[in-house]
This record gives C-alpha cells, sequence and structure tokens, in this order.
C-alpha cells in the first residue's frame, strides 16, 4: 500500500495534469489514499481505512469538490443505499452540488460531479458519458477510469467495459501511480467478453508486478471457471491465497469463487466449510452488496445441486431484508429474492416484488427500473415460481429472456445462477412442450464449456428422466 511519503499533494496532482481545487496538501494526500485503497480492494489499517481516511479528509478542507465527488461517489457505486430512500445520501449529493457551483473548477471536476449526479438518479449510462469524457482529455485519470469501469459491469456492457480502459491504457506508463492495477481492469473487459488468452496473459503481467493486486487473482480465478479448469483453478486460489486473503474489500469474492470450483466439482461439503469460514463471516463484518450476492448465489447453487443447507438462509437474511425497497440494482434485488426465499419469509419476498412493480410503472432516468417490467420482474417472479413448484412457469418466464439477462449486470460467472435455474426447471419439465428444452440447453452448455463436471451430472440427470433420446 503507498505510504503517506507516496500520497500526492497539491503540486503532485498538477504535475500529473490532474489539478485538484484546494489549497490543503493534507487533503490531496488523502483523496489519494482513498483512491488507492478503493483500486486495491483493501481498507489500510496504516491509513486509516477507506472512511477514515474520507473523515480526515473533510475535516482538512470541508469545501474540496472531488473529495465530496469521491466520498459520495464510494456510496453510490456500492449500490447499498438509494437516494430515494436514503435522506442523509440524498443531502449528501445536494452538497456535492452546491459546494461544486460555489467555487470555480476545472472542467474535468465539474464532469465528475456531473457524472456522480447522474448515477445517483440510477441514470448509469449518463454517469458513465461523463467519465468517458473526462478520460478522453485526462486518460490517467484513475477516479473516472474506475467509477465508469464498475458502472459498465452494473450495466452489463461488457465490450464498454473492456474498450474503456483499452483507450487509455498506452498513458499508464510504469511510472504512473496505480498503472499496475490498469492491467488487472483491462484484463477483466478481455476476460468478460472471451479473450481468455489476452485476459490471462495481461493479469499475469499484473500479479508479476504486484501478487497482492486481489483483482488480477479474480481475473484468473474467472478465466478457469469459464474454461471448466477445475484443478488449474483450485491450485491457483490455494497457491495465491496468502497474497489476496487480506484484501477486505475482494477476499470473500475469491473465496467464493474458490468454492464454485468445489461445487462443480461435486465436493459439496468443502464449499460449505468455505461458506462457514469465509464467505458468512464477511458478509455479517461488512454487510456489502458483493458479499450478499456471493452468500446467496452459493447458498442457491448448492440447493440446486440437491444439497440441504440447513439454516443457513436464517443468518442472511437480516442482511438482505434491510434492502428490500431499495432497488438499486436489479441485479441485488434477485439475489435478496433468494434469501427471502430461502429464509421462508414471504411478507419480505412480497414487499420486494411489490416495492419493485411500483417503481418499474414510474422509472423516470433510473436505468434499473425502466428495465425492472421487461427483465426484473420477470427473473424475480421466476425465483419465486420454482420455490412454489412450478417448473413449466419457470421455463416460460426464463426462456424469453434468457438473453437478455446480461442487461442486469454482473459478471458471466455470476449470472450463471440463472443459467443454471432454467436448466433444472426444465429438467423437471417432463413432458409437454418444454420436454426438449434441457436438451437444447445442455448441448448448448456443453459446447460453449465442455469437460465441466457440472454439466456431466446435468447431462446424466437428463439422461435418467428420458430427454436425452
Amino acid at each position: 500500500m503507498a505510504g503517506p511519503a507516496s500520497l500526492r499533494d497539491c503540486q503532485a496532482w498538477k504535475d500529473a495534469g490532474l489539478p485538484l481545487s484546494t489549497p490543503s496538501n493534507e487533503a490531496c494526500r488523502l483523496f489519494d489514499a482513498t483512491l488507492t485503497q478503493y483500486v486495491k480492494w483493501t481498507n489500510d489499517k496504516t491509513l486509516g481505512g477507506i472512511d477514515g481516511c474520507l473523515l480526515k479528509l473533510k475535516a482538512a478542507d470541508p469545501t474540496f469538490a472531488m473529495g465530496h465527488a469521491i466520498s459520495t461517489g464510494l456510496v453510490l457505486i456500492g449500490t447499498g443505499s438509494s437516494v430515494r430512500l436514503d435522506a442523509k445520501l440524498d443531502l449528501a449529493v445536494k452538497n456535492m452540488v452546491e459546494i461544486s457551483n460555489s467555487q470555480p473548477l476545472t472542467q474535468r471536476e465539474r464532469l465528475h460531479v456531473s457524472a456522480v449526479e447522474a448515477f445517483a438518479r440510477g441514470n448509469f449510462p449518463r454517469a458513465c458519458e461523463l467519465w468517458e469524457q473526462i478520460l478522453q482529455d485526462h486518460p490517467t485519470d484513475m477516479l473516472a477510469l474506475k467509477f465508469s469501469h464498475d458502472a459498465y459491469f452494473y450495466l452489463g456492457y461488457q465490450e464498454q467495459m473492456r474498450d474503456s480502459v483499452a483507450r487509455v491504457y498506452p498513458f499508464w506508463t510504469p511510472d504512473v501511480p496505480l498503472s499496475s492495477y490498469v492491467k488487472g481492469l483491462y484484463s477483466f473487459g478481455l476476460m468478460e467478453t472471451n479473450f481468455y488468452d489476452q485476459a490471462e496473459k495481461l493479469a499475469k503481467e499484473a500479479l508479476s508486478l504486484n501478487p497482492a493486486d486481489a483483482w488480477s487473482v479474480h481475473t484468473i480465478a474467472h478465466i478457469h471457471e469459464m474454461r471448466a479448469e477445475v484443478r488449474e483453478g483450485l491450485d491457483f486460489m490455494q497457491r495465491s491465497e496468502a497474497h489476496w486473503k487480506d484484501s477486505d474489500m475482494l477476499a470473500c469474492h475469491n473465496y467464493w469463487h474458490w468454492a464454485l470450483y468445489l461445487i462443480e466439482k461435486g465436493e459439496y461439503e468443502a464449499a460449505l466449510t468455505i461458506y462457514d469460514d469465509h464467505i458468512l463471516p464477511s458478509l455479517q463484518a461488512s454487510g456489502t452488496m458483493l458479499d450478499v450476492v456471493d452468500t446467496c448465489s452459493m447458498l442457491y447453487r448448492l440447493q440446486m445441486e440437491g444439497v440441504s443447507v440447513g439454516d443457513r438462509w436464517q443468518a442472511v437474511l437480516p442482511v438482505t431484508r434491510k434492502h428490500t425497497r431499495d432497488h438499486v440494482l436489479l441485479f441485488n434485488d434477485a439475489h435478496f429474492l433468494m434469501a427471502s426465499l430461502g429464509a421462508r419469509d414471504t411478507q419480505t419476498t412480497q414487499e420486494l416484488l411489490t416495492t419493485l412493480q411500483d417503481v418499474s410503472e414510474s422509472p423516470g432516468e433510473n436505468c434499473q427500473h425502466l428495465l425492472a417490467r421487461d427483465v426484473g420482474l420477470p427473473l424475480c417472479q421466476a425465483l419465486v415460481e420454482a420455490e412454489d413448484g412450478n417448473p413449466d412457469r419457470v421455463v416460460e418466464l426464463l426462456l424469453p429472456i434468457r438473453y437478455r439477462l446480461v442487461q442486469i449486470g454482473g459478471s458471466n460467472a455470476q449470472r450463471d445462477v440463472f443459467n443454471q435455474l432454467l436448466i433444472h426447471a426444465a429438467l423437471k419439465c417432463g413432458a409437454g412442450t418444454h420436454r426438449n428444452v434441457a436438451r437444447s440447453l445442455l448441448m448448448e452448455r456443453d459446447a460453449l464449456k465442455p469437460n465441466s463436471p457440472l454439466t456431466a451430472r446435468l447431462i446424466r440427470k437428463a439422461a435418467s428422466v428420458h430427454l436425452l433420446q
């Protein structure tokens, strides 16, 4: 982690072509400290963590516009709060805008404020346009690059997530602070668009420069997952664990990837051990949305495999229930629903569906609410129908939207839980119209991801119910 000596002051930011409108060197250094921890997915205790740095930053210069942009932007990009329901967050956005309007700022800083404001309104595409405007003139603006990278991920804009980094990559020479982490960002976009060899090469370059780069570890975990390289994936996670386990914002997710290999192999008890030892404790300590979706997705996948998860949903529900009415991301909503269904909390399930229906009827410019009617609501209803034992209805709801699910964001590996749901439902349909859906989906899956033990198990299941004749 960057030590206090290497953190950039006012002059250093100016020399980098990214001047910050504050007279406070301390505020500039704390801005850098916050940005560095965000990029590294790690709260550095020696710096006071992200929250500690932001508190000191506001004290160093309460009217520092970019301090407000990074502080409010990080809350929003975490997707655990919305200005619609969180009065404190709504006020923070308004304060940021007021402060920026009351002083002379650079054009770059004004665009940052406008982008965070657009993201707060749920207009993620507009926020990305504004961050891209910044990157055209300031290709080494890490905050614009990372915020847009995350927003593209939420939108399911996989090519944009890749190309956004490709356009600025040549400017990130080794002398630019955090340059090795740009390799990790680029490798992830390449991996999500199926350029696995290029992605692996870049991620390994990043790790040779910094073995503790948890995001590059994460890219390689994805590559092994997408290629069904289970043994290689397990070996890699085990070998690299010491380097990434202290990246507190991403370690849980990397353990989730580790557990996916075990589920793929059918080693369910080992997967549950990772869940109990790492994933649930991380969720209970952090409550972050990434940890929420990891816990819900993992338990749901195990249940589909026929594994009893005991009363584990009951420990997840208190975290997810608080977010029932948020509707920041449809991807999050679907995972909250898994928890309320798993815990048999019909009241929370109904509240989520009703309030999602409500926001879908007056979406305004909110990209998630605009997508709710055609994609979000059918997906959520399919989860309910699966729980109620109506496999034909699950297929009717999911089959027409399966190629649109990318629009709810998340990675290909994360959204695979919905592919598996559709296959399991189709397997249970038996005779009738949906008889051959499972066969078709399994042939497609086997072609795209050969040698997958999980697919092989599903094919054996299909054969046992005479669907592969």
